[in-house]
């Protein structure tokens, strides 16, 4: 791979009835993966009985997952959201070697991470969502912790949900987990996978073309070089090297979920911030949170 080749638009990783499918059948990929798709009443999607933990993630609209292994199955209604901006959703974590039948109509992503380790299917409810307001000022957006390993019990497998309101920078100061570095760092994969939409509250609703901005550069793990204009539907992979900031420009609304995991002996998040910027942390002390946050469900707040 490249150092420009880490960064893929929307549509370019289709495979066989999913919009996208990151796994590791990719070169220089181990250790995570990821499904997206959007399927209409009537229609189904599968997962084979693998060993992959997962964690389902609606998108917009509400599913049904019927799940099955050699000595479990179940079923879980998830009920969803209209879109990624109107706060958290129900999600459902699967055990290694579970396969499962999702229906529905709307939109969702398969979060994934290789394992042989065995633990307890979980159904989070949105309300048990455990929601963080992470920077301030410029840099404040909105964290949905589901699948942290404060959240969830699981092998390998890190998911988040990241809000940034338009004109702000999230991912930032910009940070590297790619060496062990016991107490201090953590080695794991993590992909990114964009959604963009119109600011909130905004009136123009057509003729326009919502997007943000990207970046990943390298560290002393290895050489990567991405910065990307990024849409709806664009993933982007990050095996090493310094990522943010995630900007979304003025007028846009940005969405990112986050999946990590890495060979580590611990499952945990430990990072270490570019020395050149690690000092914008603190002048979150003396800003407030972007009132615009929290976002959540429009109805909700009616």
């Amino acid at each position: 791979m490249g150092v420009n080749d880490w960064f893929y638009p929307q549509y370019e990783l289709t495979r066989a009835g999913w919009e996208s499918v990151v796994d590791n059948a990719r070169e220089g990929w181990q250790y995570t993966g990821l499904r997206v798709a959007s399927i209409v009443a009537g229609q189904e999607l599968t997962l084979d009985e693998l060993p992959v933990e997962r964690i389902i993630v609606p998108l917009s609209g509400s599913f049904e997952v019927s799940y099955t292994g050699s000595e479990i199955n179940g079923a879980q209604r998830l009920v969803g959201r209209a879109n990624v901006f109107e706060g958290p959703t129900d999600v459902l974590y699967l055990s290694s070697g579970l396969g499962a039948m999702i229906t529905g109509e709307g939109r969702f992503a398969v979060a994934e991470a290789p394992t042989d380790e065995v633990f307890p299917v979980a159904y989070i409810p949105r309300e048990s969502v455990a929601i963080e307001m992470r920077g301030a000022g410029s840099t404040s957006r909105q964290v949905h912790n589901f699948g942290s390993p404060a959240s969830l019990d699981a092998s390998r497998i890190i998911v988040c949900e990241v809000i940034t309101p338009a004109g702000n920078w999230s991912s930032y100061p910009p940070h590297k987990h790619d060496e062990y570095v016991a107490g201090k760092e953590s080695q794991l994969e993590e992909i990114y996978y964009f959604e963009t939409a119109i600011e909130r509250g905004s009136s123009k609703k057509s003729d326009v073309d919502p997007m943000g901005y990207m970046r990943n550069y390298s560290s002393p793990s290895g050489e990567i070089d991405t910065l990307s204009e990024v849409r709806s539907g664009d993933i982007a992979l990050v095996p090493f090297g310094w990522h943010g900031p995630c900007i979304a420009a003025p007028g846009y609304d940005m969405y990112y979920l986050n999946v990590m995991a890495g060979p580590g002996p611990e499952r945990t998040w430990l990072i270490c911030d570019d020395p050149a910027h690690a000092w914008v942390r603190d002048t979150w002390l003396t800003q407030d949170v972007d009132s615009r946050l929290p976002y959540g469900s429009l109805s909700d707040m009616n």
